[in-house]
Parts: structure tokens; C-alpha cells; sequence
């Protein structure tokens, strides 16, 4: 299935293969292993819900400040690698930390600076799309890259799945198991991007100045002005994606929490979450299919509609089988959302300056669920219901698509 793709394009594609086991992570294990820190300190489930979805609201308002100040910075010439290389390393290092921090707000500390440099690194590696292939060929990379990072992401997460499990049918000491789960995924997300910092090249770039973080602060003033006088596409498009990439984020960051309030079991719902991998990667490689003849709006279209109705059916979600059902409908969509949202974008907005445009794109991109995880995290403590909770996110969805389709409309 790769052998269409050039070396460069495989590098970049590795990427998503390792920083999708940290995502994994994040969407299980992680929220799973806090739930038991916060019960030892005797927070209830509402609390360990509320306080987690915060944590998450928490790492994304960092990243939308920090996100485009360091993208426009990234777009001078030769800084990308070393900034992207940067993030990633520290990132991995507080990812292996996750393992052996003993007490609960201090792991939701780790955990906040962990999320928001993987997010930081999204920042710079979604911009090399424009340095790493062709604009035709950018919604079927972008597919492929999300598609293989879920079904890649599998192979360390079951090693991961399999030493917690260890842990609790005490073959081995808990904190064992879950010290080397924290190991392994920070392994995993740096060895597997070798490829990536060996052979990527930045080609498109903005000559340095003296100044370089002022210049940066300059060009992003500038940008957001040109794009709502001048680039109205990308104005729309940006609006509609900030909402329902945000609520599409928050299912995917809360689904264990989620679950684990409803007190649904906890090793059901990993290994409901590990199949959905495969569905994701199957019918992401399916829409990057779709996308050589049909328009990336409609297809993203499609997928926004999927995601309303997986919304409205958490209402009657109560059982373990019905989230299963919840979570085949969301690996059916997410991948190829992700994706074509990614090459759309990267088609539509200039080359040379793409790590100042994926900095403002990634305000509410992969992993930011800012306004969805505050909804969260405020219904839930005001209905104390987890199911009207998820339901609110129907709302983000259906302003998404407005806005999507006002900018399909335009030229």
C-alpha cells in the first residue's frame, strides 16, 4: 500500500505511526491510571471527570497561544527540525514521567505539559506536508498518515495493553507495569521517527530577520488581518473547523473517562477502543480513496453528519455493548476528518508560510478540545449526567458545518 509513496513521503507518514501510540494513551491508559491516583485521594467520579476535562482545556489554551507564535517562528529558514525535534524529545521525556509520578494533581501536571508539547510538535509536522509532497497528492498523504497511524499505533499499545493487565490480576505489581507502559510509548513515539528528522528538508521558508520573535509576532498580526479581509476561505473554513474539530477531539480525548464514569468495565473498554483502531485505519484508507473524486468538503461533510449522530446516540448510551457501537461510529469518521481537513488546508493557504498557518490551524487542531472538554467538564457538574454531557457536543458539530459549507461556497 506505501509503494506509491516517495521516501520522503514514508518518513513523514511514520511520523503519525509514532506519535499515535502517545494518543492512544492519552485515550485510555492515561485518564484510566488517573481515575485510580484521584480514587486514592478519594475524589468521586463527577470530581475525576470534571478536573480532567479541565487538565485537557488547560494543555490546549497553551497550545493556541504558544501554537502560532512558534509555527510563524518555525517557518524561518532551518528552524523547523531543531524545533521539532525539541518538542518531541522533552515531549517523550514527560510522556516516560507519566510512569512514576505517584500523586494525582502532580500526574495531571506532567500530563498537561506532555499534551501540550506532542501538540506543539503537531504544530511544525503538519507544516511539513507542503515541504514533503505535492499539493495533488496532499489528501491522499494526509490519508494514508492517519490511516497507518491508527493501525501502527496498535502494535505498542497492545505490549502496553497487556502489561496493565498484568497489573491487575497482580502477576506483577501495578506501578511496574504501568512505569514500563510510560517507557515503551515514549520509545515507541521518539525510534519511530528517526526517518523523519534524518531526512526531512525545509523547502519552503521565510528569510530571517535580526528579530526573529518579533517578526514573528509581526507576521501573525498581519496574517489574521490578510485572512479576514482577503483570504475568506480560509477565514470560514478555520471558523467551522475550530468547532467541529473541537467536539471530534473531546470524544476522542474523553471516550475512557467517559466510559469510566458511567462505570462501564475498564478492560472492555480498551479493548473496544483497540478495534476501533483498525475500523479507523480502514475507513480513513477508504476516504483518501474517495478523495481523488470526490471534493475534500463534501467527504469532510459526510463525516461531520456521522459525528452528530454519535452525539445524539449518547443519550441512550448506557451499556458497554452500546459504546461499543458509539466507538464504531467515531473510527469510521475520525481518521478521515483528521485527514482531509489537514490537505484541504495544507491546498488552500501559502507554501512558504505554511508553519505560521498550521500554528493558527492548530489552535483547535489534533488533541485541542478546548471548548468541548469545558462543556464537558460544566454539564456534567451541573446535570451530573455523563450522557447529556456528550450530548452537547451536537452543538459544536452542527456550527462546524455552517461554516465549512460557507467556505466550500467561495472560490
Amino acid at each position: 500500500m506505501l509503494k506509491r509513496f516517495t521516501k520522503l513521503e514514508k518518513s513523514w507518514i511514520l511520523y503519525d505511526i509514532g506519535n499515535s501510540a502517545f494518543t492512544m494513551m492519552v485515550s485510555t491508559i492515561i485518564p484510566i491510571w488517573y481515575n485510580t491516583l484521584a480514587g486514592y485521594a478519594g475524589v468521586n467520579q463527577a470530581g475525576y471527570l470534571a478536573t480532567w476535562s479541565y487538565a485537557t482545556s488547560i494543555a490546549t489554551i497553551a497550545t493556541a497561544v504558544l501554537g502560532p507564535i512558534t509555527g510563524a517562528l518555525a517557518d524561518n529558514r532551518g528552524y523547523k527540525k531543531p524545533m521539532f525535534t525539541a518538542v518531541l524529545l522533552i515531549g517523550a521525556l514527560a510522556c516516560a514521567m507519566l510512569g512514576i509520578v505517584p500523586q494525582y494533581m502532580f500526574y495531571l501536571i506532567i500530563y498537561i505539559i506532555a499534551k501540550i508539547l506532542y501538540q506543539l510538535s503537531l504544530v511544525y509536522y503538519d507544516s511539513m506536508i507542503n515541504d514533503v509532497t505535492a499539493p495533488e497528492r496532499m489528501d491522499d498523504v494526509s490519508s494514508i498518515g492517519y490511516a497507518w497511524g491508527y493501525l501502527g499505533s496498535c502494535i505498542p499499545f497492545l505490549a502496553a495493553l497487556a502489561l496493565y493487565y498484568l497489573g491487575l490480576i497482580k502477576v506483577m505489581p501495578i506501578r511496574l507495569s504501568i512505569f514500563i507502559d510510560f517507557i515503551l510509548i515514549a520509545a515507541w513515539w521518539v525510534g519511530v521517527s528517526v526517518p523523519l528528522l534524518k531526512n526531512f528538508e525545509q523547502k519552503n521558508y521565510v528569510e530571517t530577520s535580526a528579530d526573529k520573535i518579533k517578526e514573528s509576532f509581526r507576521r501573525i498580526g498581519w496574517t489574521l488581518s490578510h485572512m479576514y479581509k482577503e483570504e475568506k476561505k480560509v477565514f470560514y473554513f478555520l471558523i467551522g473547523f475550530f468547532f467541529y474539530i473541537d467536539g471530534v477531539y473531546t470524544i476522542i480525548d474523553e471516550a475512557v473517562a467517559i466510559g469510566t464514569a458511567l462505570g462501564l468495565d475498564q478492560m472492555g473498554l480498551l479493548v473496544i477502543l483497540l478495534v476501533t483502531q483498525v475500523v479507523a485505519f480502514a475507513f480513513a484508507s477508504l476516504f483518501g480513496r474517495l478523495s481523488q473524486t470526490h471534493k475534500s468538503t463534501s467527504l469532510i461533510t459526510v463525516c461531520i453528519l456521522g459525528y452528530t449522530g454519535v452525539a445524539v446516540f449518547a443519550l441512550f448510551m448506557h451499556a458497554l455493548w452500546q459504546f461499543g457501537i458509539m466507538a464504531f461510529g467515531v473510527g469510521m469518521f475520525q481518521g478521515a476528518i483528521q485527514a482531509l481537513s489537514r490537505s484541504y488546508y495544507g491546498q488552500i493557504i501559502p507554501a512558504e508560510a505554511s508553519g505560521e498557518y498550521f500554528g493558527i490551524y492548530d489552535i483547535c487542531g489534533k488533541g485541542a478540545a478546548f471548548m468541548g472538554t469545558t462543556l464537558v467538564g460544566i454539564t456534567v457538574s451541573i446535570t451530573n449526567s455523563v450522557n447529556i454531557a456528550v450530548a452537547t457536543l451536537g452543538i459544536l458539530f452542527i456550527l462546524g458545518l455552517v461554516f465549512l459549507r460557507k467556505s466550500a461556497a467561495l472560490k
